[in-house]
């Protein structure tokens, strides 16, 4: 398993992940804990401010579950290939367009699961995109050479408990996955109102002239 981003999406996933007992789990994040991370990102303490995300994340979860194995990469990656390449299950828990097109393009290549995240303000959305001939990627959604304003959450703000939500139903995603239990959410984009705490989901349909999966 292989998670992209210990903040607020990140924290919950791994969290669930495990506890679940998924055998290895390759975190990585180049970021350091700031006190301004506490209200949402809850893998961390008081005491973790100052230290890397990921060295924080690695003491709480081999604290929760000592036989999971935790590879922490203090790092902001690049070429994510083969990262991609050795994991089952691919979870985008960043924070930029960019980097969310270069995942992408990695799990389509290698023909691996992903399960990416988004929270900003009182807006969250989840999909899955499952790697077969039949379904979309990230780019038949958003296409790479779409206009599209960047708003991340360090800027716009976020509500705390919606990266909760986002993040958990994204393990959930992920167990399914790796279990082959129920239906994932290949194919379809869902989305919550937390104002509201309503869920709309909707179709998305392959692209025959994706630039990335066709």
């Amino acid at each position: 398993m292989f998670i992209l981003g210990a903040g607020g999406l990140g924290c919950p996933a791994a969290l669930y992940l495990a506890a679940a007992g998924v055998g290895r789990l390759t975190l990585a994040d180049g970021d350091k804990v700031d006190l301004t991370n506490l209200q949402r990102q809850i893998l961390y303490r008081s005491d973790s401010i100052g230290t890397a995300k990921v060295h924080a994340a690695h003491a709480t979860l081999d604290a929760l579950n000592p036989d999971v194995q935790i590879v922490a990469l203090e790092q902001r990656v690049d070429d994510f290939s083969e990262l991609v390449a050795q994991a089952d299950v691919v979870l985008d828990c960043s924070d930029n367009f960019a980097t969310r097109h270069a995942l992408n393009r990695a799990s389509v290549r290698h023909a691996k699961p992903l399960v990416s995240g988004a929270a900003i303000r009182f807006d969250g959305q989840l999909a899955v995109f499952n790697a077969t001939p039949t379904s979309p990627c990230y780019a038949c959604l958003f296409a790479e050479d779409a206009q599209v304003e960047e708003v991340q959450c360090s800027t716009m703000g976020v509500f705390a408990p919606l990266t909760g939500i986002i993040g958990t139903v994204q393990a959930m995603e992920a167990i399914k996955l790796l279990t082959g239990v129920g239906e994932p959410l290949d194919g379809r984009l869902a989305m919550l109102d937390a104002k509201s705490a309503e869920w709309r989901t909707v179709r998305v349909k392959k692209d025959p002239g994706c630039k990335v999966c066709r």
